[in-house]
């Protein structure tokens, strides 16, 4: 009598049909839930986002970190985020495609880049190392170094570097 107490109505119907409690309930279930599904499944509220938390900056700055821990996939996409407001990213573009040894893709962002911000001093003298790194276009490359300096003279030191490392192939050719 006391197992009676605890038991609720399915229940003991369950004792009373167990055969067919077992394989009606598991159908009633199963079909229970996939109609729900099919009709509510697509109701249930959805969060979209319609414009990026980060700002352009914040997508420089996270591709930065990427760029420093050699996650250059995520790195590029953060840049190219960035340069939807931030032509300086064209520049970031340029050096990780450098850095996986992509040097026309390089090539083609700090061109880009120079076309966009013709005073970016960065962008001279990244397209002359690549051009030093592939040993072609030595003479436009010391052009490029030459106008680094002259647009900021605060990082001669920097491009004297590369110009003299261009200087040094071409008099060994």
């Amino acid at each position: 009598m006391e197992k009676d107490r605890l038991l609720g109505t399915v229940d003991q119907k369950a004792v009373t049909y167990p055969g067919f409690f077992k394989k009606g309930r598991f159908l009633f279930c199963l079909l229970t839930t996939a109609c729900y599904l099919m009709l509510f499944g697509c109701a249930f509220p959805r969060i979209i986002v319609l414009d990026d938390p980060l700002s352009p900056e914040e997508h420089l700055n996270l591709g930065v970190a990427y760029e420093q821990s050699r996650e250059y996939d995520s790195a590029l996409k953060e840049f190219e985020k960035a340069s939807k407001k931030l032509t300086i990213a064209y520049l970031y573009m340029g050096n990780i495609h450098f850095l996986r040894n992509e040097y026309e893709d390089a090539e083609v962002y700090y061109k880009k880049m120079i076309e966009i911000d013709p005073e970016n001093a960065d962008a001279y003298n990244n397209l002359a190392w690549l051009y030093y790194a592939k040993r072609v276009n030595l003479q436009e490359a010391e052009g490029l170094a030459l106008k680094a300096i002259d647009l900021n003279p605060l990082k001669k030191d920097i491009y004297e570097d590369t110009l003299l490392k261009i200087r040094e192939v071409i008099q060994e050719k």
